[in-house]
């Protein structure tokens, strides 16, 4: 298969470790650990699991040897340096015994309940070592929650002698990470699992978890196009960009994009719920900032909106709510009706409140909001051309306030997404070292007995020798929210705290950034060169810890 240049430079780079983890390694156990919410609840789900102690490596005085085979599952979205995960975790077992083995289970969690799987060799490894995406296994969505599935793992578990299973993934999957090493320790398997923390999204983090692996990457990516349109913009001079970066249930990649390129607007899903805003209140916010710019002859700007923008209006979050119940319970006599038979049968089955919201809505996000859910139950708001929809809206907004003197400007429009962009791209020096520790870690993990733990690496923002290894329990992170219309243990996702250093550091800024041209250009992520720039971590990481 030919390599680009870089493929070939990149696959010579050697991630960096925290000093923990180049020698000889040693347990440090902590205090044992509660859950964030329902503790009752969580510890009755869990008794096997729940209340273990933090878990941290520190240098040992003779090296551990074990003989152990793992599994390994790359578990939902794509996310720069699942690869170096890999490879770490490779490497480590290895090390702990030359004949250990890994295997890897294709397309995700499905993988392991259809048998579908592969030894990973070391010509195998070497080839995707500090490389972006899924691709060396695959990745895919399978829930794992049934007694089945676990039931058919077991079974290929046990036949090829595998003793611990690695799931590498987001909240979601590291959540049916955690409800598997429970039931295979109720069950006296000998299975242990351990989970890894990876979203592009940033929203799996919290005390433990500085932040899941990939967001440096992708946001540095997203970072570069936003300012390549921002350079576009200052220089033609007559369109507004409305740029939709990813992010269903949270704005961190929105923040930090913002951070880093300094766009005239960028809408924080997080505030507009804590405000109770409208989608009207949210447009004359908008139409406000172009006004102001068109007054100073500036018919130009740059927005940034965060994919799940519309679950967060509050008047839409309820109607969301209500609908996911609805379809829930009856989405087999839903289904098969026309499109036009389907939206009565909605306006007629909600509550008054939310039947006159859905009303209000424009067709397409209508529709799309009660269309089919994506495996976890959510609404796919990735669909939703939300930077359409807020564009149109200020169009017709701003020619209302032109016929009433309080507009004085031309209104042009230009649309982007970036998600998949950013998914697969060949990983930051941040993103390689951090991965390839946490594969590390989660090979220590195992050698050390533990199970229902997530891999971590903390102090990231120190040079790499300095940080800090160990694991978490996945219980320490669960709390119950509903889903699918009932109550279920679930991680709880990280949002953007109105309160917290990045957030405060953009509000401080942005009525300048509104009524100026501030642009930043990031450029491209650099691999080779000065470490203040090739190293770097998020502004977000950054501002976090000041």
């Amino acid at each position: 298969m030919k390599k680009s240049a870089l493929q070939q430079a990149r696959a010579d780079y050697q991630p960096k470790l925290p000093k923990a983890l180049l020698g000889a390694v040693k347990v440090k156990e902590g205090q044992p650990t509660q859950s964030v919410d329902n503790q009752e609840e969580i510890k009755k789900l869990f008794p096997h699991t729940y209340g273990m102690p933090l878990v941290e490596f520190v240098p040992g005085d003779s090296a551990l040897e074990k003989k152990v085979n793992v599994g390994v599952i790359l578990s939902g979205g794509q996310a720069p340096g699942g690869h170096n995960v890999i490879t770490g975790l490779f490497d480590t077992v290895k090390k702990l015994n030359p004949e250990n083995k890994l295997y890897g289970f294709i397309l995700g969690p499905g993988g392991l309940v259809d048998h579908n799987y592969m030894e990973l060799t070391k010509e195998i490894v070497d080839d995707y070592r500090n490389t972006g995406g899924f691709d060396m296994i695959g990745s895919g969505r399978t829930k794992l929650e049934k007694v089945d599935q676990f039931e058919k793992g077991l079974q290929i578990l046990k036949q090829l002698q595998i003793n611990a299973l690695v799931i590498i993934g987001g909240d979601d999957s590291n959540t049916n990470a955690c409800v598997l090493a429970e039931y295979y320790a109720a069950h006296d398997t000998g299975i242990q699992v351990i989970g890894c923390p990876k979203t592009i999204d940033g929203d799996l983090k919290n005390d433990q978890i500085e932040t899941s692996f990939g967001f440096d990457t992708a946001t540095k990516t997203y970072a570069e196009l936003i300012g390549n349109i921002e350079r576009d913009c200052n220089s033609a001079r007559k369109y507004w960009h409305f740029i939709k970066v990813m992010g269903r249930s949270a704005s961190h990649i929105a923040l930090e994009c913002a951070l880093q390129c300094q766009p005239n607007v960028c809408i924080i899903s997080e505030e507009v719920e804590q405000k109770d805003m409208t989608l009207n209140q949210v447009v004359d916010n908008l139409c406000e900032a172009i006004a102001v710019r068109a007054a100073d002859g500036k018919n130009f700007g740059t927005v940034i909106v965060p994919e799940g923008l519309i679950e967060f209006i509050p008047a839409i979050g309820r109607l969301i709510q209500e609908l996911n119940d609805l379809l829930a319970e009856h989405g087999s006599e839903y289904k098969d009706l026309d499109k036009k038979a389907q939206r009565e049968y909605i306006i007629n089955h909600l509550s008054k409140e939310n039947a006159a919201t859905f009303e209000t809505l424009p067709t397409g996000v209508a529709r799309q909001l009660s269309l089919d859910r994506d495996p976890h139950g959510n609404v796919q708001v990735s669909l939703i051309e939300t930077e359409k929809l807020l564009s149109d809206m200020c169009e017709a907004r701003l020619a209302e306030w032109k016929k009433e003197g309080k507009y004085v400007g031309k209104f042009a429009a230009q649309h982007h997404f970036f998600g998949y962009e950013g998914r697969c791209a060949a990983p930051s020096n941040y993103d390689a070292d951090y991965c390839y520790a946490l594969g590390a870690s989660a090979a220590q993990l195992i050698a050390c007995g533990k199970t229902g733990y997530m891999a971590i690496v903390k102090n990231t923002t120190a040079p790499a020798d300095q940080w800090v290894a160990g694991g978490v329990p996945i219980t320490m992170m669960m709390n119950m929210e509903r889903r699918n219309g009932e109550m279920k243990p679930v991680i709880r996702k990280a949002l953007v705290e109105l309160d917290g250093k990045p957030f405060k550091a953009f509000a401080a800024m942005r009525d300048k950034w509104a009524r100026e041209t501030c642009y930043v250009y990031p450029g491209p992520i650099q691999y080779w060169g000065p470490t203040e720039v090739c190293d770097k971590p998020t502004q977000t990481l950054i501002y976090e810890k000041q």
